[in-house]
């Protein structure tokens, strides 16, 4: 597969989520997705208010991460962080399952979970799994819930875990859910040639922080 330079930028979610990003550098990363027309960013919800400003008038998507990084936080959190998001300009919300119910078998309460932060607002969702502490039938299952739940993604990491995205994982995600969802890859994907896998296994976005590195790449190649 070879992609266009704009056409490759149409799949990237930038990722600013690391926690030691200071203002200056959040602004720049903000700056750097509007200049080159990322599909969306993906930053923390203590700087919405900054991405807003700096992104209201153009069509990069704003989204933000809900439970995160870990899961392990009450549906009432998870929905109030959706709702305040929202008003604040974010249109996409990667939300973390509840990763200790799933692979308690409490499927119900994962369901649950994933649709109270569906019906909290018109924002897309994308639900983070963090495939790294599951099973194959595990993930299955969780995109099935997911797509009970009316989610619009699922997402393989926060990257924030050992390991990230992989290949195996994303054509699993695609074969274990309809097409009226789509599959994000996230986490550990850090070359161009990392980028195309994950696109031709079947990913729609791709969640990278790495994206000028990436984009360098792209362009010696051409």
């Amino acid at each position: 597969m070879k992609l266009t330079k704009k056409e490759f930028l149409k799949y990237v979610d930038h990722s600013l989520l690391k926690p030691n990003l200071t203002k200056e550098e959040v602004v720049a990363g903000l700056n750097f997705a509007k200049e080159n027309e990322c599909a969306a960013v993906c930053i923390n919800t203590c700087n919405l208010d900054l991405a807003y400003e700096i992104l209201k008038d153009t069509d990069v998507k704003i989204g933000t991460v809900i439970g995160f990084p870990s899961g392990a936080h009450t549906t009432f959190s998870k929905v109030a962080e959706t709702i305040d998001a929202y008003a604040r300009g974010a249109v996409e919300m990667d939300m973390v399952i509840d990763i200790g119910a799933l692979r308690n078998g409490e499927a119900d309460d994962v369901r649950k979970d994933i649709e109270a932060v569906v019906k909290a607002s018109p924002a897309i969702v994308k639900v983070i799994f963090e495939n790294y502490y599951l099973t194959k039938e595990e993930i299955a299952l969780a995109c099935k819930l997911a797509e009970e739940a009316g989610a619009h993604y699922v997402k393989t990491s926060t990257g924030f875990a050992p390991g990230g995205a992989t290949v195996e994982d994303i054509k699993l995600m695609r074969e274990s859910v309809s097409d009226k969802v789509k599959v994000k890859a996230a986490g550990g994907i850090s070359t161009y040639a990392d980028c195309i896998a994950m696109i031709e296994a079947g990913s729609d976005r791709i969640g990278i922080s790495k994206t000028q590195e990436i984009l360098k790449e792209l362009e010696a190649g051409m």
